[in-house]
């Protein structure tokens, strides 16, 4: 298998936010595989995670969290912090099966684009 800085390859490859957008949902996954976590904390993850490169806006966000709580892969419930109520969002079983797919799925497409991009000196 390759070694691939993948944030660099995707710097390289100025990926839009359209691009992104196909592949959010399984990132969201992915960070709330770790614990539950609100919106915001979720975007801050997405952006220290990738360095920088996912400085994704809350329009994007969260419409993706309210399409994975419409389609059971997460759920969501309301707590009260300094007198503010926030979302807290958490992975369900079948996130974590849709996680898995999607992991799958990703390496299968990553692998093959590799081999047609990468240049073997």
């Amino acid at each position: 298998m390759l070694d691939i800085d993948w944030a660099t390859y995707l710097v390289y490859l100025s990926m839009s936010n359209q691009q992104i957008k196909g592949h959010l949902e399984a990132m969201v996954l992915a960070i709330l595989e770790s614990g539950p976590a609100h919106g915001y904390s979720i975007i801050e993850s997405l952006r220290s995670e990738s360095d920088g490169l996912f400085d994704l806006p809350e329009g994007t966000v969260y419409p993706a969290l309210h399409r994975l709580e419409e389609n059971g892969l997460i759920k969501s419930s309301r707590e009260v912090v300094d007198g503010r109520e926030r979302r807290i969002y958490q992975l369900v079983p079948a996130g974590l099966g849709s996680l898995k797919e999607s992991r799958a799925a990703w390496q299968a497409f990553s692998s093959a684009v590799s081999r047609i991009l990468v240049v073997n000196p």
